[in-house]
Parts: C-alpha cells; structure tokens; sequence
C-alpha cells in the first residue's frame, strides 16, 4: 500500500511539473507581448490534454505509471521536443518545419520504445499541443493544415517501423513519410490558398526534407534512445545474437551442452512465439543467455556432465538445490557484468520462476524418511520473479518442456504432446504465469508450437542393418582377396 502511494504521489509531481513546463513553453510570446489574459485559455487547454494524457497511459501502459524512469523519459520527450517547436517557431521563416519534425521525432521513438497503438495515440496528443506550441494564434485554418501534416507523417512512422532489422529500415521509413507530408502538406496548403504555387511547393519540401533530415538522425541517437527507454531493437538484439558475442562464446567452450541446449530453446521459443503474434527474435535471443548462470559451476548440470559421474552425488539435497537454484543469481550478476539489456535480463530471472525443485526436494524427503517431518517446500523453490511478459513465459514452458522430453527413454510424438501439455498445465496451475496475461488459447498454440518443434528434433530414422553402438562386422576375407585381384587386373 506503501509502494502504491509513493507511485502516485510521484506520477502526480510529474504530471504537475509537465503541465507548468507546457504552459511556460506555450506563454513565452504572449508573456513577452503581455497578453496575460490569453495565458488563461491556454493553460486550461493544457491541463485537459495532459489529463487526456495520463488516463490513455492508465488504459494502455500502465506499467508506465510503476516505473518511475519510463515515465521521467516520456515526459521529458514530449518538453523537449514542445521546446524545440516553440524556439524553432520564433526564428526562420519556415516556422512550421519544426513543428512536424518533432511530431515525426515522437511518432519514431513511441513506436521504438512502445508499441504502434499506443506510439499512434500519444502522437496525436503531441502534434495537438505542437500545434500550440507552433501557432499560439486565432490562424484556426492555418493551424488546422499543420495538425494534419503532423498527423500524416507521424501515422506514416508509426505504421511502417514495426521493428527495426537492418540499418537502411529508419532511412526507408523517413523516406516515405517525406514523400507523405510533402503530398499532404502541398494538397492542403494548394486547396487553401490556391495562389503562389512556387510558395506552396516550396512550403511542402521544407516539411519533407525535416522528416527526411529526422530519420537520419535518430539513426545516429538509436543507442541513446534505447539506453533512456532502456529497450533493445531488433538490429541490436541480432548483435547479441552473434556466436562471438563474449558471454555466447564463453557458453560454448566451458559449459558446450548448455550452449546446445540454449540454441534449441531459442529456435523451438521462436516458432511458439511468433504462433500467438509475439516477439519471437527477443524469444530466441532471450533463450541464447537464459541459462549463462551455469558458467559458474558448468559441470553440476547435466548437459555438461559428458558421461561423467554427478557431482552431486556427494551433496546433501539442499546444497545440490542451493547450487541449481544458484545459477539464476549467477546469471544475472554475469548480464549485468558483460553489460547484457535489461530486455534480455528478464528471461534470466524468469525462466524458472517461482517453481519447485523437484528432483532435489523428493531425494530430501527420502532422506528424512517418515521419522522426521518433511522439508518445507518455500526451501526447494527458485527465488523468482516469474515471467512479466508473454516472451519469458514461453521461454519458460520451452525451457521445461524440452528438459523433460530429453528424460524419456522413449520418444514418440504423442509422448511428446502429453509431456507439453503437462508441464504447461503444471505452471499454470503453480501460478507461473499469473503475471504476464497468458490467455488459455495462446498457452494452448503454444503448446503446439513446441511440442511439433521438439518432435522435429528428436525425428526418427531408418534403423541401421548394423547397430551403430556395435563393432563393425568382420569383413569376407577369401571375398576382399578376389575383389582385390579384380582391381589389379
């Protein structure tokens, strides 16, 4: 309840700050010409945008409102880029340039650091107080021209720049949006004035070589944008998904069977991500570092034991279980050590978590035997968090599911199937995936997804006429003699 009222009272001197920062922006020109009456009107507007404002963030993002950095972020994009209309309008004489360049600016980095719905909406309250900012006049048709302007290559950005994959994606996208505003902006300005053509087409190419000029930009600001929004692009999340990245190439030589593994699970989570419409590129590269905890102490797993007897044979339960359980800790110390995005940390500390450690919790129970109550179960289980988001649970129920299916000691695809489900439903019903809105027919495509991954890779074959495990055969030797005869001759 504590943290509840810190969150509000925050996001409340937030708002308060933004809404005095717009009006002062918005006032300067009539604060010079003391016209403070009209400062009045002005501000009321202000304060039932930036109202608008924050109840379209509480329906949409409202993560925004519980972390205090996004939102600072936010805020401070829209005052600087409002500033940067306002003093660009009071020099030059193409004053409204600036205006639809920084509508342009917020429509790509909303977009980069958001969503599309949600980048679509905040924009088109910015490009209202711009117009403001940009035209603080009675010039009602003039400033109605700009809004559409605005509005036009702010909703071109936002359509085009899903993702970004290839550096040439933000120059293509400011490409097409100059080529839209230059359109609408000389459509409009020509049905206005219908005169002066040479100052209308002039007009228009100002307006779209400052979205041309905007993309180019944040081009070079990317890596800034993404540390403040702390995000991570799909260009940057294809670095990370390099082999010679150092904690990947670190994976792949001390610890080879969790490499392997950490490969499978990204392309089986890729497929069962993309099945539901989600991130699977964030899924695989999540899944690649999901387990580098493991680094630490390689050979307590499994899938690096090479045939080796266990390690763990000459533990108790519960230092074999603060071992395991020890790797996600690891791992998230290593990310933060290698400088790893906190986009790709979340699957670090999520893959497992709140679940039991079964395997180490039944052996403690051996042990105590009946004489002795049994060992609480809070003991046996990961520390958490459990997965936030859609990506993390998948990664979660892949993760799982493919270690069980490689404990059978025989496998079937309808085996396969039965294995996924039951583990899926084991999470859900343990309320792994109470935090991330999973809906049942997502976690059921899911379910699809991965169990047809898994089959597809341990596919059967023709058997051998010989077992491959076994010496090879003795070979005819009166009939190698005659075959080497037939060769000489």
């Amino acid at each position: 309840m504590q943290l509840a009222n810190m969150d509000t009272l925050f996001n409340l001197l937030l708002w308060l700050i933004f809404v005095t920062l717009c009006i002062t922006v918005m006032s300067i020109r009539l604060l010079a010409e003391r016209l403070f009456l009209q400062i009045v009107p002005l501000a009321v507007i202000v304060v039932l945008i930036s109202l608008a404002i924050a109840i379209y963030i509480y329906h949409y993002q409202r993560r925004i409102l519980k972390n205090h950095a996004r939102a600072a972020a936010l805020t401070g994009l829209f005052l600087i880029l409002l500033a940067v209309t306002r003093i660009g309008t009071i020099t030059g004489q193409q004053q409204t340039l600036w205006a639809t360049a920084t509508a342009i600016t917020a429509a790509i980095i909303l977009t980069i650091a958001y969503d599309q719905r949600f980048a679509i909406g905040m924009t088109v309250f910015y490009c209202i107080l711009a117009c403001f900012a940009a035209k603080p006049s009675t010039e009602a048709e003039t400033s109605f021209v700009l809004f559409l302007t605005m509005v036009s290559g702010a909703i071109t950005c936002c359509f085009s720049l899903r993702e970004i994959r290839t550096r040439m994606k933000l120059l293509e996208v400011s490409a097409l949006t100059a080529v839209i505003v230059f359109l609408v902006s000389f459509s409009l300005n020509f049905y206005r004035v219908q005169t002066n053509r040479s100052i209308v087409v002039n007009n228009a190419a100002w307006h779209a070589l400052s979205a041309l000029l905007v993309g180019i930009l944040i081009q070079g600001l990317l890596p800034v944008i993404e540390k403040i929004f702390r995000i991570a692009t799909s260009m940057t999340l294809l670095d990370y998904s390099d082999a010679n990245q150092p904690l990947l190439r670190r994976l792949a030589m001390e610890a080879p069977g969790t490499f392997s593994h950490s490969l499978l699970i990204g392309s089986i989570a890729e497929a069962a991500a993309e099945s539901i419409g989600r991130n699977g590129l964030l899924c695989r590269v999540g899944a690649y570092y999901h387990d580098i905890g493991k680094l630490n102490k390689p050979h307590y797993f499994t899938e690096n034991e090479m045939g080796s007897q266990s390690r763990h044979k000459e533990l108790s339960p519960a230092m074999s279980q603060l071992i395991i359980v020890g790797h996600v800790k690891d791992g998230i110390e290593m990310a933060k050590e290698y400088g790893l995005p906190a986009v790709l940390r979340q699957f670090i500390e999520t893959h497992h978590g709140k679940t039991l450690v079964e395997y180490f919790y039944h052996e403690a129970k051996k042990k105590q035997g009946d004489k002795q109550a049994p060992p609480s179960e809070a003991e046996f289980r990961y520390t958490g968090p459990k997965p936030q988001t859609k990506e993390a649970a998948i990664v979660m129920l892949a993760d799982c599911s493919e270690g069980a299916v490689r404990s059978l000691p025989e496998i079937t695809p309808i085996k396969i199937e039965v294995v996924v489900h039951n583990m899926a439903m084991k999470r859900l019903q343990d309320g792994q995936f109470d935090e991330c809105d999973i809906t049942l027919r997502e976690l059921s495509l899911i379910e699809t997804s991965i169990a047809k991954s898994l089959a597809a890779h341990h596919h059967g074959r023709i058997a051998y006429p010989h077992r491959p495990d076994m010496p090879l055969p003795k070979r005819d030797t009166e009939h190698q003699n005659t075959a080497d005869q037939g060769d000489q001759q």
